[in-house]
């Protein structure tokens, strides 16, 4: 199972990847951080963008921080960053 780092930005005016700050994956979501919203369209972000069922991405650290960590079950952390072109 693979995991990256990702800054989130909530409350932005859409939901989108914005590219890598050093090893971090920033990503924009149009959502706000209040019962589990803004994880909620991160999740299905990162699904579509890495072409996985949203029941197979996690968040395993950072539920409550801009700061978070992801795991995705059945892609090791290479096939992650291939598959996220940003």
């Amino acid at each position: 199972m693979g995991s990256i780092q990702i800054k989130v930005v909530p409350k932005a005016s859409r939901s989108e990847i914005a590219g890598w700050e050093g090893e971090k994956l920033k990503v924009r979501i149009a959502a706000v951080p209040e019962k589990g919203r803004a994880n909620a369209e991160l999740i299905r972000l990162l699904s579509l963008a890495l072409e996985v069922a949203p029941t197979r991405i996690k968040v395993v650290a950072g539920l409550n921080s801009r700061l978070k960590r992801i795991e995705v079950e059945g892609l090791s952390g290479e096939e992650i960053l291939a598959r996220v072109k940003a």
